[in-house]
């Protein structure tokens, strides 16, 4: 079985009652069990619960287990708000829950001490540096950290049918909703569809409206008529408005080629004042109120000064890019450095009227070794596996008075916080956000200068 080594229907035997202790990076919380460590998911710290394993072995380092059963409940424990990713109600019918709002059972307040914890563990273990952390909301949460996602990600099952996977499972779980997308990705009544011919669906929605994309992965030897079938049958099954708007596309992740099926292939976003385009799959802050929190925290923090050098690392579409040219106004210079081609090419449209920019295609650290001279600022927002250390030891030579860090895991921003630090660097300035509310992931904006 992939990936879960014990098949649900034989793990009522593998049950176990375990007290459970503090939360651990990546949704899990920690237990113990004849002195071997188990982490347990939909738990919270100090429960009694029956958790049913779900990875295990005699010669394993740890266990993994599900929550089936409280039987001592934690004050800040509140119903799921979504039956498929409740694990009590998937526990009672031997089935696991889908992933994707992993803290769904713990209460909003509670869900952002666990995670500022679990941001300031990592600091201290991996950074070095011990520092209490603060987890702010995002500006507007105003409905229980539910419809949020401008972006999502589905499976389907057989028979067409929407669908998502269950934590380190290949199981599909067919879905009929998803409380955490915004309206109107759920407008858009995809589940209604028979997607037959896909194997995957991505959905994104401007948080400023305007048409959303549809973009489907054909699975192999799927004929045109097929994805045409499929575009024209998104169109009819949205609520009338969205169905009008709607895009369609099909999408290639090997060779990124996109065909146009309905409407266009990228969808208009804005910020800081800016038009954005954004082609396919290309990234964009995920939260509807994601890009104003970090792009005031990147101008606050950051306080660009006219006719200063600035690079944007890791710059995609150009969300930064575009704000921190304005600081820099017409006597500065900001090199925008992306690796994927289509956001790079995006890029280029976004920022074709600041000549104070110039767009460079390619690794990080490749574009970097190029570089002659130094930059006043630099700003990063990686991959979730960061920077890593040529790309910290490039940064250091640079020279800047300024490095802004924007991170989405603590635990590489921690390691790689650790290089800065021998180099010289200290943390001055720190900001984590809740931007993935009722999951175990977070956002950071972190300032770090010379003394």
């Amino acid at each position: 079985m992939p990936q879960n080594t014990l098949p649900p229907e034989d793990s009522q035997s593998l049950d176990l009652e375990l007290r459970i202790g503090p939360a651990a990076h990546g949704g899990h919380f920690v237990a113990r069990h004849e002195g071997r460590v188990v982490f347990v998911r939909h738990a919270l710290p100090g429960e009694l619960v029956r958790a049913r394993l779900t990875e295990a072995g005699d010669k394993a380092k740890f266990w993994r287990a599900d929550t089936v059963e409280v039987l001592e409940a934690s004050p800040h424990r509140v119903e799921h708000f979504w039956a498929p990713a409740d694990a009590l109600r998937a526990g009672a019918r031997g089935r696991l829950p889908v992933g994707g709002a992993e803290f769904g059972h713990i209460a909003l307040e509670e869900q952002r001490r666990i995670k500022a914890g679990i941001f300031a563990e990592q600091l201290q273990r991996l950074g070095g540096l011990q520092r209490e952390v603060t987890v702010e909301a995002a500006p507007g949460e105003d409905d229980g950290g539910l419809g949020w996602r401008t972006r999502a990600s589905f499976s389907v099952a057989p028979g067409g049918k929407l669908a998502m996977h269950p934590h380190r499972s290949d199981e599909l779980i067919p879905v009929q909703e998803m409380p955490l997308a915004t309206g109107a990705i759920n407008s858009l009544k995809l589940w209604d569809v028979d997607f037959t011919g896909t194997d995957r669906v991505e959905v994104a929605a401007p948080a400023v409206g305007g048409a959303p994309l549809v973009l489907l992965v054909p699975s192999p030897g799927t004929h045109p008529r097929t994805l045409a079938r499929i575009a024209s049958d998104i169109g009819t099954a949205a609520d009338p408005g969205a169905g009008e708007t709607v895009s369609v596309a099909a999408w290639d992740p090997e060779s990124h080629d996109l065909t146009r099926l309905r409407g266009r292939t990228w969808v208009r976003e804005n910020a800081a004042g800016h038009d954005f385009r954004v082609t396919g799959a290309g990234f964009w802050q995920i939260h509807r109120s994601a890009p104003l929190a970090l792009t005031s925290a990147v101008r606050d923090g950051l306080q660009i000064q006219p006719g200063e050098r600035v690079a944007d690392l890791f710059a995609g579409a150009g969300l930064f890019t575009a704000p921190l040219a304005d600081a820099a106004g017409e006597t500065g210079h900001v090199l925008s450095v992306e690796g994927s081609p289509g956001a790079s090419r995006d890029a280029r449209k976004n920022l074709f009227s600041s000549p104070q920019v110039e767009v460079a295609q390619g690794r990080v650290d490749k574009v970097l070794r190029t570089r002659e001279g130094g930059f006043d600022v630099v700003l990063l927002d990686p991959p979730r596996a960061g920077a890593g250390r040529t790309v910290v030891e490039q940064i250091d030579a640079a020279s800047p008075r300024a490095i802004g860090y924007i991170s989405c895991d603590p635990a590489s921003f921690a390691r790689d916080l650790a290089w800065f630090r021998e180099a010289g660097w200290e943390l001055d300035a720190l900001r984590v956000f809740d931007l993935y509310p009722h999951t175990h992931h977070m956002e950071s904006f972190a300032v770090l200068r010379k003394p």
